[in-house]
This record gives C-alpha cells, structure tokens and sequence, in this order.
C-alpha cells in the first residue's frame, strides 16, 4: 500500500490555504489622526470657552468734572459665529472620541466595507461642519483684527488682545482639525478603494 504523502511530486509542501484579507490603508494612521483630531478641537473647544475679557475705558460727560472709567466686557458669546464655532468644536470632539473606537477594529481587522463607506460619509460631513465654522469664526477674528473701513466696524483687538488671542487660537485649532478631517476622509477612501480592487 503507498501511503499519501502531503508532499507535491517536487517535494515541496502543498500549498497553504490563502491568508485572510488584510484590511487595507493605514489602520494605525487613522487611529492617530482621530487622536490628533480629539486633541486639537478639545484645545480648540476651551480656548474659545475661556475667550474673555473686561477694559476699563474712561469716559467724560459734561455734567461731571471727572473721567469716570467704564467696563466693557468681550466674550465669545456675543457673536453668532463663535458660537457656531464653539458648537462645531464640540460635536466633532465626541465624533472624534467614537470613531476612535471604531478606528480601532480597523487595526484588529474586523472593519467592513460598509463600515469603512459610513466613515468615510460622517468625515466628509464633519469636515464640512468644521469648515464652514471655521471660516465664519475667522471672519469675525479678522474684523476684530483689522477692522472695516467701509462699513466703519472698528478693530477691536489693539484694546482686546487677550481676547482676539483665544479667538485667533481657537480658529487655527478649528483650521486643523478642518485638515484631520479632509485626510481622514482621503485615508478611509483609499482603504474602500484598496478592498475593491481585490
């Protein structure tokens, strides 16, 4: 009786069953740029939160004698646009906290295609979110910086500088986070595109 060999006529091993697909892209750079995106629109988020500050500006009335000194405060909360900023910061640092969760399965390799499409839809749209925010906050930082003459809005930040610091901190953060987002969307697409062409 011969006995069957798991030997090919070569002897060579027979073959190995296939591996498993890879995942494809780059799992650790996603979960790195979601970390990157956490940290900058949480620095972002409490820069602007703490954007504040009082001046005491003298001021003469005719019926007085004296220069009495009155305070007015800036805060972030008196624009609309930093609001808005203030809000997109927010809902795109706990989007950044989930999806790092979700970034994790694609390191373990358990990630689906279909997985890999959702995220790419919800950085696309956060991404808008963050932009959109970001060019609106930046107007209203460039107005303070350097004023309109021909709607006559004075600048604001030669007697405000601590304020339009926090407010110019918080739109570059904002700026940033606006780039995580437009690589994350770019990585998770060449990922979909790698698992088609298989």
């Amino acid at each position: 009786m011969a006995t069957v060999d798991a030997t090919t006529e070569s002897g060579k091993d027979a073959a190995a069953p296939p591996a498993p697909p890879r995942a494809g892209g780059f799992p650790g750079a996603d979960l790195a740029l979601r970390l990157l995106l956490f940290a900058s629109t949480l620095a972002g988020l409490v820069v602007l939160a703490t954007a504040k500050q009082t001046v005491l500006f003298p001021v003469t009335l005719p019926q007085l004698p004296q220069v009495i000194f009155v305070s007015m405060p800036a805060k972030f909360k008196d624009s609309p646009a930093l609001i808005y900023l203030l809000v997109a910061l927010c809902v795109t640092c706990f989007y950044s906290l989930l999806t790092a969760l979700g970034s994790l399965k694609l390191i373990s390799g358990s990630s689906t295609p279909k997985t890999l499409f959702l995220l790419l839809l919800l950085d696309v749209f956060y991404a808008a979110v963050m932009a959109s925010a970001t060019g609106s906050g930046g107007g209203v930082a460039w107005i303070g910086l350097k004023g309109n003459s021909h709607t006559r809005w004075n600048k604001i930040c030669d007697t405000y500088g601590k304020f339009c610091r926090h407010i110019g901190g918080a739109v570059f953060l904002g700026l940033v986070a606006s780039i995580v987002l437009v690589l994350l969307a770019a990585l998770n697409a060449y990922s979909l595109y790698r698992r088609s062409r298989r």
